[in-house]
């Protein structure tokens, strides 16, 4: 009987170690990978990338796993940043980019309406929530925001405030609530714990000003880097 080849046995256990370790960092890896997505807005490029086209097609996009997010940051030129969304009270400052594809949503906030205009009508956003106590994209939404907080929305040019009115959970089914409405509101949506259903935050408009006008912690929050996984 042949004795088995130590060299092999070494082998098995050398990949059996790799594929711990990725299993076990998987969602640190992930979260750097989107923590370290820094793009550089300004009011010309937002100008630029509000003319471009974005995709909208909600069945095709996918959980955010650790290759998404690889694949994403190695295709960031596709993303269409048009502004920034900030929550200072609890820490969220991420960027907002047009459509809601796999790339768009692995780095930053979408667009799930065509033609939506801040401070007008419906202004719908899609983000991912990591879940586990993740600060990264939307996840802050699902452990922190409440009613009463509020949101600011900007361009770059103007901050939009609103206020948060309603906090629920909905079907994933419901894609009513991206309608557009005749009173100016932002909504919010991103999974729940689960994946299987989906949490709405919905804010009413409270004013809009120029961005030298905005509050000092505002102003400082969107000139600050991005908050996704601090």
């Amino acid at each position: 009987m042949k004795q088995r080849r130590p060299w092999l046995r070494w082998i098995t256990m050398a990949i059996l170690l790799v594929v711990g370790l990725v299993l076990i960092f998987n969602q640190p890896i992930k979260e750097q990978i989107v923590a370290t997505y820094r793009p550089k807005v300004t009011r010309q490029s937002i100008a630029n990338n509000n003319k471009k086209k974005g995709t909208y097609n909600f069945s095709d996009v996918k959980d955010l796993n650790l290759q998404s997010a690889a694949r994403a940051r190695a295709s960031r030129q596709q993303i269409n940043i048009i502004g920034e969304i900030s929550m200072p009270e609890i820490n969220m400052t991420i960027p907002v980019a047009k459509g809601v594809d796999n790339t768009t949503l692995a780095l930053a906030a979408g667009t799930m309406r065509p033609g939506m205009k801040m401070g007008q009508g419906n202004y719908a956003l899609a983000g991912h929530n990591m879940a586990n106590g993740s600060k990264i994209l939307f996840s802050p939404l699902y452990y922190h925001a409440k009613v009463g907080q509020m949101v600011y929305l900007t361009d770059l040019k103007r901050v939009y405030e609103y206020k948060i009115y309603k906090r629920t959970f909905i079907a994933a089914t419901r894609v009513d609530v991206v309608n557009n409405t005749k009173q100016p509101i932002i909504t919010m949506v991103t999974c729940d714990a689960t994946g299987a259903r989906r949490l709405l935050i919905r804010g009413h408009l409270v004013k809009s000003e120029v961005f030298k006008s905005a509050p000092a912690n505002v102003q400082k929050a969107f000139s600050s880097k991005y908050t996704n996984g601090r």
